[in-house]
């Protein structure tokens, strides 16, 4: 399997997982095209940059950097910058989620996600910033 064709399944599992968790989701890039949309789009976490990886030796510097570069301008919230993670596995391994240590301490002090937001409230509050 080349290496595109694995980045598309490896999106759609990551997509599968969510919608097992209960959140709606699906591929990105297959519904807008461009090249930095999201991999994966929820409305439930529109606040929410996903990145996926699905390789075996992960430059896990470089997709964090991929991930900060591409958290606006694309998606349900356009020109707004989101909260990101990256969402990686190796083959026959479980699925890990790599996000900053600022992100991590505002799901500690539930600060995020937002609460009870519409993706045109979460636009609004992140203008205010």
């Amino acid at each position: 399997m080349n290496s595109r064709t694995k980045g598309k399944v490896g999106e759609r599992e990551f997509a599968a997982l969510l919608r097992e968790h209960g959140f709606d989701a699906r591929r990105g890039q297959q519904f807008s095209g461009s090249p930095d949309s999201p991999d994966v789009v929820s409305e439930a976490l529109a606040w929410l940059h996903v990145e996926v990886k699905r390789v075996q030796n992960l430059n896990l510097t470089d997709a964090c950097a991929q991930a900060e570069r591409d958290q606006t301008g694309s998606g349900l919230t356009k020109n707004i910058k989101l909260a990101w993670v990256v969402a990686h596995r190796r083959n026959h391994q479980p699925w890990l989620i790599t996000l900053t240590a600022e992100t991590f301490f505002k799901f500690l002090r539930g600060t995020l996600p937002p609460e009870n937001k519409t993706t045109e409230q979460t636009k609004q509050q992140q203008q205010n910033v």
